[in-house]
């Protein structure tokens, strides 16, 4: 066996793992294999030589810092490095090696803005990976879909009705007090909760709720913030990051593209244009902060 075929078997052997013992999601299996084979490659190069599953032990925090700044130089976000650490630090542990102490990259604090979109996937991956089934890993990724790509409240989105499939453009939603309003929905945003229907193994009557928690019950709303919470602090991405913070980046990301405020205010199902105008002030500062870096003398 050459050198590259036997670089192969240890990354194949960590996917086998994940994928029988720990039964991840064939996406966290895809990832977590390309990035034990990333590592490999440029500890290969930085070490000058082929690397063993012993020579695991000698990586040092020094060692995972010039890997990340090589995958930075790819454009990697934040979050995406963060995630490649978490990553990194499964694969070693999976090889027996404690993972050196090292702070992830963090995404600086400052006034209310929308979470960035490769954030806001790189959280939904984060917490889709972390499911102990298949069936919720999809789940949580169309919950969460639903809150940034729809603008759902979270108690709207688990209080969706198994009704609402087969899925056309549109859906239904029961807002605050009773009201009711039509949601326009993406095809990606479509397809997640395709998908999460067709994996998960309970009976959908039309009128039972569409997502459930492990045993069958209602899926409660703590049980998607605890995921977001813990999926967060892995990824370093900030108190401010929570369901409630991707129904507003959806809707700041729509007033950014051009949306008026009324038509933010029927999507999001607000009483009054008032609670709808909070988003001009937030999206005014998110500009502010794209200006500040184009210009640094400003």
């Amino acid at each position: 066996m050459d050198n590259m075929g036997r670089a192969a078997v240890l990354p194949l052997a960590f996917a086998d793992h994940l994928a029988n013992a720990r039964r991840r999601s064939p996406h966290t299996v895809r990832a977590y294999q390309a990035t034990a084979e990333r590592l490999l490659a440029f500890l290969g190069s930085h070490w000058g030589g082929r690397v063993a599953r012993g020579d695991l032990s000698r990586i040092t925090a020094a060692d995972l810092r010039a890997f990340l700044a090589h995958r930075r130089g790819e454009e990697l976000s934040n979050a995406s490095a963060a995630r490649e650490l978490s990553a990194v630090r499964a694969f070693l542990d999976w090889a027996g090696v404690e993972p050196p102490r090292l702070r992830g990259p963090r995404v600086k604090a400052g006034v209310p803005r929308p979470v960035a979109p490769a954030d806001v996937l790189a959280l939904a991956e984060e917490v889709s990976e972390d499911a102990r089934e298949p069936w919720i890993a999809a789940r949580d990724w169309a919950v969460l879909m639903l809150l940034y790509g729809a603008g759902l409240r979270i108690g709207e989105a688990l209080a969706l009705p198994a009704g609402i499939l087969p899925l056309g453009e549109t859906i239904r939603v029961l807002g605050k007090r009773g009201k009711t309003r039509i949601v326009p929905l993406l095809p990606q945003v479509a397809r997640a909760v395709e998908a999460y229907a067709a994996e998960q193994p309970w009976r959908l009557e039309r009128e039972a709720p569409l997502f459930r928690g492990a045993r069958g019950g209602v899926l409660s709303p703590a049980v998607v913030r605890r995921s977001v919470r813990a999926a967060r602090a892995r990824l370093d991405l900030g108190d401010r990051v929570t369901p409630h913070a991707l129904r507003h980046s959806f809707a700041t990301h729509l007033l950014g593209r051009g949306a008026d405020l009324r038509q933010l205010q029927e999507l999001l199902g607000h009483a009054s244009l008032s609670s709808t105008q909070v988003y001009t002030a937030v999206d005014a500062a998110h500009l502010l902060d794209v200006y500040r870096n184009a210009h640094p003398r400003a």
